[in-house]
């Protein structure tokens, strides 16, 4: 990356909207589907759970849990879920939660009516400094990334960004949760392999809470589990179980590729990937009925000839879908395909898929957008590009405020005084109202193009670059009291040097 040719703002001066997460419900969201269409593809999704099924892997509680609800099991774990299980499923899960940071304030509220922003997730590579080429990915990396993500105005909560790769087991992936507590306020998401690491880190963030009951009041992050297509692992069910009695908010996706493992039609995929969230609820509801366990399936496909994951239109529309679907049922949609590329490097190819998936949001509206800053199909971290989705999601939101219809904002005294041959630029009116529906870009300033500012000279991988040095320079890791970090870091040891 070039370095920057003049001095730079810090992003800690931007100023951040007083009410960050809501959507102006007088701009509605993007519905490519009519109601009976949406009807249909839930409708088809239910009939399937029931003469086709889903695979829950035998051997757990899970087993007696869907047998007691009326739920058939092969002995090779193809289950078959009575439409009327799955339909009770899907009125008693809850439609929204809450997130609290770590000090226990400043809640987020995960529905239809909010979005909120997050980098991640799981990459195993980043960028190195002195190549620019990828390399494995680090405990110190999260904790870096971690830290900016901290400082970024609209960036809201915080998830895995990058994986440990030299602890790639029990250990390491309960480590990361510690790692992020150690290094940001925010509200977590988190996502494991291992059932008994999930259990650690409520472990830890009851310690943090003060007790199980304290965190069941004020959940402090949202755990993810990615299951196969149609497919549940034991152990997904097993944390599905364990999360839902914890009071513990769920997303449960799969990440189907439509023309490998799903249906390469739009319709096949998303009703394939249905079938998983269904699934997922029906079991979350078994273990604890009305907690907040809902579907968070991503619909991608396949390009046949080169086995190469992309399609932005197909994978566009299908999450436009999915985000209606889910509406329509009353549910937030969770990791929202915003703020990732499959470009290898923070190119000009990475800036225009980033834009334009990032601005998409503003039509789809999902609850949470948690693939901010990864690039080259979800393998490697770039802080250069967390930066520009942040600075888009102020964009976002900014146009989320919608606009006000009345009386003083239509101007109509100051019409009817300035009259029709006379200007408005010098009037009060003006200068009260000039900047309150601009959005007040790091990177492209309050116009576009830049051809009026001190800017105008620097490309915007120069503008970014030396954004993240005076941002670097500056970080600090926000204090976690020593107590908690002593119960979270005996929490964490227990698992030391067990295998994967």
């Amino acid at each position: 990356m070039r370095r920057a040719r003049s001095r730079r703002r810090s992003p800690l001066s931007t100023d951040i909207p007083a009410s960050k997460g809501p959507h102006s419900l007088a701009t509605p969201a993007y519905t490519p589907l009519t109601q009976t269409q949406v009807d249909r593809i839930v409708d088809t999704a239910v009939e399937l759970l029931a003469t086709s099924g889903v695979v829950f892997e035998p051997g757990g509680e899970a087993d007696s849990l869907l047998r007691n609800a009326g739920c058939s099991q092969s002995d090779d774990g193809i289950v078959t879920i009575p439409e009327t299980v799955t339909r009770r499923a899907l009125e008693t899960a809850a439609r929204n939660t809450m997130l609290w940071d770590r000090n226990g304030e400043n809640p987020i509220t995960i529905d239809c009516n909010h979005t909120w922003f997050m980098p991640g997730m799981t990459c195993i590579a980043v960028y190195d400094e002195d190549t620019g080429e990828p390399r494995p990915s680090t405990r110190e990396d999260l904790a870096l990334i971690t830290r900016i993500a901290d400082k970024l105005p609209n960036v809201d909560g915080v998830c895995i960004a990058v994986k440990n790769v030299e602890e790639s087991n029990q250990f390491g992936e309960i480590d990361e949760f510690a790692c992020l507590m150690e290094n940001t306020i925010k509200p977590l998401e988190y996502l494991c392999e291992h059932p008994s690491s999930l259990e650690a880190v409520i472990e830890m963030a009851a310690a943090l809470r003060g007790s199980p009951e304290a965190l069941r009041d004020k959940p402090y992050f949202l755990h993810l589990i990615t299951p196969l297509p149609v497919n549940l692992a034991r152990i997904h069910s097993e944390q599905i179980i364990t999360a839902a009695r914890a009071g513990i908010p769920v997303g449960v996706g799969t990440l189907p590729i439509g023309g490998a493992s799903s249906p390469i039609t739009l319709a096949g995929c998303i009703t394939h990937a249905l079938m998983t969230d269904f699934a997922a609820i029906v079991l979350g509801q078994l273990a604890a009925e009305g907690s907040f366990c809902v579907g968070c399936s991503d619909v991608n496909f396949m390009e046949p000839a080169t086995g190469a994951i992309g399609s932005f239109s197909q994978t566009s529309v299908a999450d436009m879908a999915m985000c209606q679907v889910r509406r329509s049922l009353g549910f937030p949609s969770l990791t929202g395909i915003g703020g990732c590329s499959v470009a290898r490097r923070f190119n000009q190819d990475a800036v225009w898929e980033i834009s334009s998936n990032m601005t998409q949001m503003f039509y789809n509206r999902p609850a949470t957008i948690d693939y901010m800053g990864s690039l080259d199909q979800g393998l490697t971290y770039s802080p250069h590009a967390l930066l520009l989705c942040d600075d888009l999601a102020g964009l976002l939101r900014k146009m989320w405020q919608g606009l006000e219809i009345s009386a003083e904002q239509m101007a109509v005294d100051l019409i009817r005084e300035v009259g029709p041959t006379g200007n408005f630029l010098a009037h009060q009116h003006t200068v009260d109202n000039c900047r309150t529906q601009v959005w007040n870009s790091r990177y492209f300033g309050p116009n576009i193009p830049l051809s009026n500012t001190g800017l105008a000279d620097q490309d915007l991988l120069e503008r970014i670059d030396g954004d993240l040095k005076v941002m670097l320079a500056e970080l600090e890791q926000p204090d976690l009291p020593p107590e908690t970090k002593a119960a979270v870091s005996a929490i964490s040891n227990k698992y030391r040097g067990h295998a994967p």
